[in-house]
């Protein structure tokens, strides 16, 4: 009597991933498929695939060949059963998920799908089987570059993901789709959406609104052209009947219009008849009837947004959105106001911010990061919490915000807690970057064994970089954080390799003569810097034209992980005659990037602060606001 022989798979994860039954089966429909040659080829598959239950209904044949002609360049290529079994999608009523991010690289590429090149991907570690320390390379890589894209993640850790805790796991993931579906919900990306209100003010509030605000705006306008007079405040109890989804594709989609809808006695089988319509506008079937009458508020959510992106019945009349238009900031505005409320986010505090111009308006936010950054600083008695209706209660909010900036020694000469209320937007940018510039320098000076508490500067920060790589032979060396060598990347991947020499891998690195080169290398150090563990929210632009405010925050980081990772290791601060670079602050008073003075830049001159460096003179004032008002700030 012959032995029974199951079907061995050689990556021992893998095969605990199906029961022996389920492997016979698909080897047998994989075998099936086998040319004359004897071979599959990714050709094959598509056919083959779309009759498994796990893709079946979500995928077509032509979908399928499309999901694979992004991973496969050729199509003809030969693939093994091993690489079939991988391609094969995750069963969602298993565990699978929570067993394939710990090693990080789903979670990584997820992100890049999220936001395109958030991530450089020749960063992650992808071999076959990683070691602990490579895995949580990829966490760290991924939570910081989560931060980036404006998730929170202050209560998630890279054990958390190396243990696949669920919540958590689901909480970052959940965060990281929502954020790729609500990415085009804004007036910058989508100016058709000045439709929904009437005036020139009202855009002025949509552009401050969240974007699942502007969803549910969206929704409710269509809606009340559609003749539904309840209106949808939430994603959950407000949808569970599946009444405001029949109006919403009613109106959107009225091609595809079943009477039977409305008709319908059962929530359920209204719901079900809601997908079918939604199906028939292209609109995937991701989620079930029941999530609907349940009120599942994400994947109502999900399930809204992508609605409004296969169909928003909105105006394509250019001259309607043309206001809109007008309103967007230049490309520096709009990159340094990106930078400040991603930091701001990842602070932790209770606000999160959705427009930096918009939401520090009222004063309350600036007072949450003030008290942050430097706890005790605000009295919160004197503070009015929003919704703040009286115009004054923010006025006194904003004079607080500059009362503790002044005690903190920022450049404030002519600022008012109005200048914040109105709106002024380089004097907005220039605080934020005080208290960021602030927040970071306090964060060197508490690393006590290195500094020995005493204040750290800019010229700290420089004597350090340069040191650092110094000490490992090489040659390169920067005579301030505006020089134009930064551009080409090599300085801070000397840097990068000099802090940790495993890091870098030259054989991915440019000469950085070219704008391409240079962009290579741009983005190769930001997840380089990440996978550190450095939390940096600068983009390659910055990097490629020296922007010195962020290329400051970059050191700083740099600077931060290394001596962080020295004190935790018991190091302490060595002599500089050792060959290592130690902090040695001077009493003097702090230099700015620029090199002058911090103490002489009180008397008004930001050279180093405005959001316009060419424009050096400009005084940080009341008059700026004077300056722009023909601009209709």
């Amino acid at each position: 009597m012959s032995s029974y022989v199951g079907v061995h798979v050689s990556d021992q994860w893998l095969q605990s991933q199906f029961t022996q039954v389920e492997l016979r089966s698909l080897k047998s429909k994989f075998t099936s498929v086998k040319n004359q040659n004897g071979e599959v080829t990714v050709e094959d598959l598509p056919p083959l695939t779309v009759k498994l239950k796990a893709f079946n209904p979500m995928f077509n044949e032509e979908e399928i060949r499309g999901i694979l002609s992004e991973s496969f360049s050729d199509m003809s290529s030969e693939i093994d059963f091993e690489g079939f079994l991988r391609f094969l999608p995750l069963d969602p009523a298993s565990s699978d998920l929570f067993n394939l991010v710990r090693d990080g690289v789903l979670l990584c590429k997820l992100i890049n799908v999220a936001v395109p090149g958030t991530i450089d991907e020749r960063a992650i570690n992808t071999k076959r089987v990683l070691n602990p320390w490579e895995r949580n390379e990829n966490h760290t890589l991924c939570l910081n570059s989560a931060k980036a894209i404006g998730c929170t993640v202050v209560n998630i850790g890279t054990q958390d993901l190396v243990e696949g805790r669920p919540h958590l796991v689901l909480g970052l993931i959940s965060q990281i789709i929502k954020i790729q579906l609500l990415a085009d919900l804004s007036l910058k990306k989508t100016p058709q959406l000045v439709e929904l209100v009437d005036d020139n003010n009202d855009v002025e509030e949509l552009m401050g609104l969240a974007p699942e605000k502007i969803l549910l705006k969206w929704m409710n306008f269509h809606l009340k052209k559609s003749g539904y007079e309840k209106p949808v405040t939430n994603f959950s109890s407000d949808l569970k009947d599946g009444k405001a989804y029949a109006y919403l594709l009613n109106v959107l989609a009225p091609e595809f219009c079943n009477p039977a809808t409305l008709d319908a006695k059962d929530s359920v089988e209204r719901a079900s008849l809601v997908l079918d319509h939604a199906e028939r506008m292209d609109c995937k079937r991701y989620l079930r009837p029941e999530d609907i009458v349940e009120g599942s508020p994400n994947l109502n959510l999900a399930f809204v947004a992508q609605i409004f992106h296969q169909r928003s019945g909105l105006s394509t009349d250019s001259k309607k959105y043309s206001f809109a238009e007008m309103m967007k900031d230049d490309v520096q505005t709009s990159r340094e106001e990106r930078c400040f409320r991603l930091w701001i986010n990842s602070l932790g505090i209770a606000t999160y911010v959705n427009n930096v111009f918009e939401d520090v308006r009222n004063g309350w936010l600036l007072l949450e990061v003030l008290d942050k950054i430097s706890p005790g600083s605000v009295n919160w008695k004197q503070a009015s919490k929003p919704p703040i209706k009286m115009p004054f209660r923010k006025v006194e909010n904003c004079n607080q915000v500059i009362k503790i900036g002044s005690q903190l020694k920022f450049s404030l000469v002519n600022v008012g807690g109005n200048d914040i209320v109105q709106g002024n937007k380089k004097l907005i940018l220039a605080f934020l970057w005080q208290l960021m510039r602030y927040n970071m320098l306090q964060l060197l000076k508490n690393l006590r064994s290195h500094s020995q508490g005493k204040e750290i500067t800019d010229a700290d920060i420089l004597k350090w970089t340069n040191c650092k790589v110094k000490s490992t032979g090489r040659t390169s060396q920067i005579d301030n954080f505006k020089d134009k060598s930064l551009s080409t990347g090599m300085f801070f991947l000397e840097l990068l390799s000099a802090v940790e020499p495993r890091v870098v891998n030259w054989n991915l690195v440019t000469k950085g003569e070219t704008d391409d080169e240079k962009r290579l290398n741009a983005t190769y150090i930001i997840s380089v810097a990440r996978k550190l563990g450095c939390s940096i929210f600068l983009l390659p632009e910055d990097i490629i034209e020296v922007n010195q405010k962020m290329i400051l925050t970059l050191a700083a980081s740099i600077m931060y992980w290394s001596q962080q990772k020295a004190m935790e290791e018991g190091e302490s601060s060595p002599p500089p005659a050792n060959g290592k670079c130690a902090i040695t602050p001077d009493v003097s008073p702090a230099r700015s990037i620029s090199g002058e003075d911090e103490n002489s830049s009180l008397g008004g001159e930001v050279s180093n602060l405005n959001i316009d460096d060419a424009a050096s003179d400009t005084t940080v004032s009341s008059q700026i606001e004077s300056e722009e008002a023909p601009g209709g700030e």
